[in-house]
């Protein structure tokens, strides 16, 4: 491995396609194969309704903590060779339609940017619960830089959408979280 310097970054894995479960359990797995990259802690896996075009089944989410070396642009790259490996065409599909795989860059260190290939922190991630609460399940401490800390955002989600009186926002979690190594 390099010299540099290691960085947190977390992923968002999803799938509602073809054994979603088994889909975000191998996502995870690859991630442990990224060069100069180490997954360190996974969340439950979290299955909740499909953001996007109806009817299409619920996904199975989770989220994983990494420390890497790589710049953002790079393990994006990685994530999107993973999605690639697992079947995922981003060219054929509709977006936020059903999908095979999904993987997301949702933070990269204090990096904040927006590129045309990619945003940090991920866009939506604030109003995403199938983010937020597998990530305050593993990284109850994270300040999302320019977003605030981690609990505070869940709250918030949490809040608005009782206020809503959104029935169907959760169901129990799949799994139970779990250190990577």
């Amino acid at each position: 491995m390099s010299a540099g310097n290691w960085i947190p970054a977390y992923v968002g894995v999803g799938s509602n396609l073809d054994g979603p479960e088994e889909q975000v359990r191998n996502a995870l797995e690859a991630l442990d194969r990224i060069p100069e990259t180490l997954c360190i802690v996974r969340s439950s896996a979290w299955r909740n309704p499909a953001l996007g075009p109806q009817p299409q089944p619920d996904f199975v989410n989770a989220v994983a903590g990494l420390l890497t070396r790589l710049p953002p642009e790079r393990l994006l790259e990685e994530l999107l060779a993973i999605e690639r490996r697992q079947g995922r065409d981003r060219s054929a599909g509709v977006r936020w339609g059903p999908r095979r795989v999904d993987l997301d860059l949702l933070v990269h260190g204090a990096t904040v940017m927006n590129t045309d290939a990619l945003v940090l922190p991920h866009p939506g991630m604030a109003t995403r619960n199938f983010v937020l609460f597998p990530l305050l399940e593993i990284a109850p401490g994270l300040r999302v830089p320019g977003l605030g800390p981690v609990p505070r955002l869940a709250a918030a989600l949490n809040q608005e959408e009782q206020q809503a009186d959104t029935a169907n926002a959760w169901a129990i979690p799949v799994t139970s979280p779990s250190k990577a190594r």
